[in-house]
């Protein structure tokens, strides 16, 4: 009986972590740090573009942790982190093609 009882704790933690999880995104934003490295290694990104697209990120990051915070991620908030995690991809891709060099 106890077994049973930790069994289905077990199975609801781990239905509720899944709900919280975002791969998609967590997979996304690892992608726009490595751009916004390669464009700061390339010369594309000029210091203070890459630290302020690095805040984006971060602040991203913050807001996916408080999403998740109670356990699930409702689809709203998903659409939310999913808009701002575009509006960041095109300022990287907009700041690495402009006509500025790193200094």
């Amino acid at each position: 009986m106890l077994q049973q009882s930790l069994f289905a704790i077990a199975l609801a933690l781990s239905a509720a972590v899944a709900v919280a999880d975002t791969p998609v995104l967590d997979k996304r934003q690892e992608n726009q740090e490595q751009r916004i490295e390669q464009g700061v290694k390339s010369g594309e990104l000029t210091k203070p573009e890459a630290r302020r697209l690095n805040r984006a990120e971060n602040r991203l990051e913050r807001h996916e942790d408080r999403a998740e915070a109670d356990g699930q991620v409702t689809a709203r908030e998903r659409a939310r982190l999913h808009k701002e995690a575009n509006r960041t991809s095109k300022r990287i891709y907009r700041q690495k093609h402009d006509r500025q060099d790193r200094k």
